[in-house]
């Protein structure tokens, strides 16, 4: 009998001042914006909650928790990374993805053209083929923090199976 789980994760980064010189990073690709995400790593929001996503359906709390931005080690660290590692976890205990579901929330940058590299980027990473990854966006309509262009969030959803 094969046990199944669903995990969800969220994530926030501010936008950086322009002149800290910051890369935007999406689902581990850099992408052209005229300001990147502050944050102790390279700030991959996407990344980032689906990461949260991986662990909170593994039972294995948060990245916060195995990544601690207290920890030096993790200054700009790549998320892509990170993501490799969590995967390593969740294989150690028998865990594979079925499929994921990551949403950008945010005015702009607008990912359309970008989509399908961050979806080739990423489901290697997870071990899936690229239809069993989704990477979309949605806007808030100009309202809170992400309509007025001071950040980014993200959230995900994914399924795994242990055998």
């Amino acid at each position: 009998m094969k046990a199944i789980r669903v995990g969800q994760g969220f994530d926030v980064h501010r936008f950086s001042a322009p002149e800290e010189g910051r890369r935007l990073m999406l689902m581990g690709c850099e992408i052209p914006h005229d300001r990147g995400l502050a944050g102790h790593s390279d700030a991959d929001v996407m990344l980032h909650a689906l990461m949260d996503a991986l662990l909170g359906a593994a039972g294995l709390g948060d990245i916060g928790h195995h990544f601690p931005d207290t920890d030096p080690a993790y200054r700009g660290a790549d998320s892509a990374v990170l993501l490799e590692r969590v995967m390593g976890d969740l294989s150690e205990r028998g865990w594979e993805v079925v499929n994921a579901d990551v949403c950008l929330i945010g005015e702009r940058p607008k990912i359309g053209p970008f989509r399908l590299r961050m979806r080739d980027r990423v489901a290697p990473l997870l071990g899936v083929p690229p239809e069993a990854l989704n990477v979309k966006a949605t806007t808030t309509e100009k309202l809170g923090f992400t309509g007025r262009g001071e950040g980014l969030a993200a959230q995900a959803v994914v399924l795994i199976q242990r055998n």
